[in-house]
């Protein structure tokens, strides 16, 4: 805590508003110590979500941190931290946050431990945000007429290999995987999998009703199996087949077929839901396929952490510190109560806890939203401009000065 009234009022100051240089215009970034650039505009640190959670996000990432080499080495642009430094500035931070603090009482805590760089952004130099939820599919562990799409488990013969010192930052190719220094060979595309190259193998897990609501779960990367009989399980990543991520949004988009202003996870469902006869053709578009095992607690990042809803993002592991702490600004979408849909403001501290073979460069970031209605809606509408900050842990923190 603060030793000084003095130093109160400065930490005070710099919470709510946190100034630097202008954002230069930069082509796309494909280097960490590119990524991460002085604070650009005037931003305020306002925290507009529950403390708990916050705490429960940061816990995982410090579970995540001891795990890893002490004198590990994160880049935060020009800056390295080493994991060590990480964990102790978060470990500090998850002890001073406590149940109904003000947003202007949680920045001070947060600015005596860390201080921000801005995301340099997409080619444009802005930020893209979209959001991922935890959906429920309905299926049954033994497959009858009405169930009889596979939702297959890990193949033996599906190989990794060792990628080259440091290429997991510009090579590996995944979604929603673990980026660990290991790489997929190409394996069979969705198509052949469809076509039945896995049959007879027993590599089936469960089997689902529906193969495009199985096609957003992998898409999501974990889900809930609601069974026959009302019980339910979970379900998260494995591996990919190792063929790259295309987004079946931009195909309809080029064909005409959906308008790309009122593109959206609901606005597919709804047109692949009326045009059946289609459905193989563009989910095939997409050859990456993911294989899943059965979670026995929450979903899990990329970290293999439980990720937390409204405070764990998705970003690309090339490029930003796994495990760090971010503030976030932009808008998410709230259903009213006469079912109309209005657009506020997100404004909070996240933790980078997941990545996503969609989730690529410097101007994009997935919200993850938890399970239910509510975290659908703004998983399937979020396309929000915003801004990306990371907080990098001072070389002294405050209360040490």
């Amino acid at each position: 805590m603060s030793t000084s009234f003095a130093r109160a009022l400065l930490l005070a100051a710099c919470a709510l508003f946190v100034t630097a240089c202008p954002r230069p215009t930069r082509a796309p970034i494909t280097k960490p110590e590119e990524a991460l650039v002085p604070v650009s505009r005037s931003l305020e640190l306002r925290d507009d979500g529950e403390p708990a959670a916050l705490r429960a996000a940061i816990a995982q990432s410090v579970v995540w941190l001891r795990t890893r080499p002490v004198d590990q080495r994160f880049i935060y642009g020009d800056r390295q931290v080493t994991a060590g430094m990480l964990r102790a500035a978060l470990e500090r931070l998850h002890s001073r946050i406590r149940d109904g603090m003000s947003p202007g009482e949680l920045s001070v805590q947060v600015l005596e431990e860390f201080e921000p760089l801005e995301a340099a952004g997409g080619e444009d130099g802005q930020v893209l945000f979209t959001g991922y939820y935890e959906p429920t599919l309905d299926a049954s562990l033994t497959r009858t007429a009405e169930y009889s799409v596979p939702i297959h488990g890990l193949p033996q013969d599906l190989l990794e290999v060792p990628l080259e010192p440091f290429a997991e930052r510009f090579a590996a190719e995944r979604v929603f995987g673990r980026l660990d220094g290991r790489k997929v060979v190409p394996y069979w595309t969705r198509g052949e999998i469809r076509g039945g190259r896995l049959d007879g193998r027993g590599l089936e897990l469960a089997w689902a009703k529906d193969p495009v609501a199985l096609f957003f779960v992998e898409v999501q990367g974990s889900g809930r199996l609601r069974l026959p009989d009302g019980s339910e399980r979970r379900i998260g990543y494995a591996a990919s087949n190792g063929r790259p991520y295309r987004s079946i949004g931009s195909l309809l988009i080029q064909e005409g077929t959906i308008p790309r202003e009122t593109m959206s996870m609901q606005a597919l469902r709804s047109w692949l839901a009326a045009n059946p006869a289609q459905c193989g053709r563009v989910l095939d578009f997409n050859e990456s396929y993911v294989f899943f095992r059965y979670l026995e607690g929450p979903s899990e990042g990329s970290l293999g952490r439980p990720v937390t809803p409204g405070r764990s993002i998705a970003t690309d592991a090339r490029l930003f510190p796994k495990g760090g702490l971010a503030f976030i600004q932009t808008e998410h979408p709230v259903k009213r109560a006469d079912g109309t849909v209005e657009w506020r403001p997100l404004t909070r501290f996240v933790l980078n806890q997941d990545t996503g073979g969609a989730i690529r460069g410097a101007g994009r970031v997935d919200v993850y939203w938890g399970p239910g209605p509510e975290a659908e809606l703004a998983a399937g509408m979020m396309k929000q401009k915003g801004r990306l900050l990371f907080l990098v842990p001072r070389a002294v923190p405050v209360t040490a000065r």
